[in-house]
């Protein structure tokens, strides 16, 4: 039996423009260090799954610049879809070319564009993932140990134990109240990180008796018509095609530092602050001003006396707004007729 990964990276990361764009969505950005979150997710995996063994599923026009970034990765290992179709079609596909290589197959998958602190400790977790996965016949949920009552995130709620640290689960909340986010907390529910494994047999028969809006088109893949297969299939998230609907699903603790930055203010998380809590990147400097962030890809940026701000100044264009409207991005771009795919200035 041998382990893949299946890596999403197709994305188009439109919270954070204007540094994101069409051509350089969220995981080609060095949002967190100083390499692309792409590049560091796959370097994340060294030691656990040879490059060789690495699927990346992306958008078509992505591909050639992410083979680009990868270079230690397979050019055929780079799997372009031919339109967006959510994670459930992306992973039963990625799934389908990783048991069509090797029939005992069993995959890790996880996200392009995560921040994580500890890459230790992740790969302790993703091997914790995998030999449920392989021992249990199980779909297998990393659940993140969290530090305090996100809003923002899916909670898990592990049920009777499998085995070790491995637990049934009993339940999914998505995106809970602030009373209940406390509640589950303090219950010991875990986030739902999106870093998963299977082996390719379960996760296929999983496919066929609980999803309904991939398993239809499964019979193209067996011709290797890719193009045939998501005209066919119903965009559905992999939490909700698999995770919530069968019965075959065990949760994992990572007791690891983890992020999904979902938006500009996400980033007084994960990047160094000084000493008023403000996260600069580039020409910033400031004066009596308090937890900003502020991204600058040229020229100075000064703030004097102002709080709680984001600021951007990228691709010709500034954007200005607050910590607390940050998550309201794609609305404002909606509301504006602005589209956040066109070409910028």
């Amino acid at each position: 039996m041998s382990r893949w990964a299946a890596v999403l990276a197709g994305g188009s990361g439109t919270r954070f423009w204007p540094l994101s764009t069409p051509e350089r969505p969220k995981q080609m950005l060095p949002l967190v260090g100083d390499t692309p979150l792409l590049q560091q997710a796959v370097a994340r995996l060294a030691g656990l799954i040879p490059p060789e063994r690495v699927l990346v599923v992306t958008a078509a026009n992505l591909a050639p610049a992410t083979r680009a970034l990868l270079p230690s990765i397979p050019a055929d290992n780079v799997l372009a879809e031919p339109r967006p179709a959510s994670t459930g079609p992306a992973l039963a596909w990625a799934t389908a070319v990783a048991a069509a290589r090797d029939p005992d197959a069993t995959l890790l998958s996880l996200h392009a564009d995560w921040c994580v602190g500890d890459d230790v400790a992740f790969r302790d977790a993703a091997l914790s993932a995998l030999e449920t996965a392989e021992h249990h016949d199980v779909l297998v949920t990393v659940g993140i140990v969290p530090d305090r009552p996100e809003t923002g995130y899916g909670y898990i709620e592990p049920g009777d134990v499998l085995a070790g640290d491995a637990r049934r689960v009993a339940r999914f909340t998505e995106k809970p109240q602030r009373k209940q986010a406390e509640a589950l907390v303090e219950s010991g529910a875990l986030w739902n990180s999106g870093l998963f494994a299977w082996t390719a047999t379960r996760f296929m028969a999983e496919t066929q008796a609980v999803a309904p809006e991939i398993a239809g088109a499964l019979q193209f893949l067996e011709r290797d018509d890719v193009a045939g297969y998501f005209a066919h299939v119903t965009p559905i998230a992999v939490d909700v095609s698999h995770f919530e609907r069968s019965e075959r699903v065990a949760v994992v603790p990572g007791p690891f530092p983890w992020d999904d930055v979902g938006t500009w203010a996400a980033l007084l998380r994960v990047l160094p602050t000084d000493e008023r809590g403000n996260a600069f990147e580039g020409h910033v400097r400031q004066r009596d001003s308090s937890g900003c962030v502020a991204w600058v890809d040229e020229d100075m940026l000064v703030l004097d006396g102002v709080s709680d701000l984001v600021v951007v100044r990228a691709n010709g264009v500034i954007l200005v707004t607050t910590r607390d409207r940050a998550a309201d991005l794609k609305e404002l771009l909606a509301s504006l007729a602005i589209d956040p795919r066109a070409k910028l200035p």
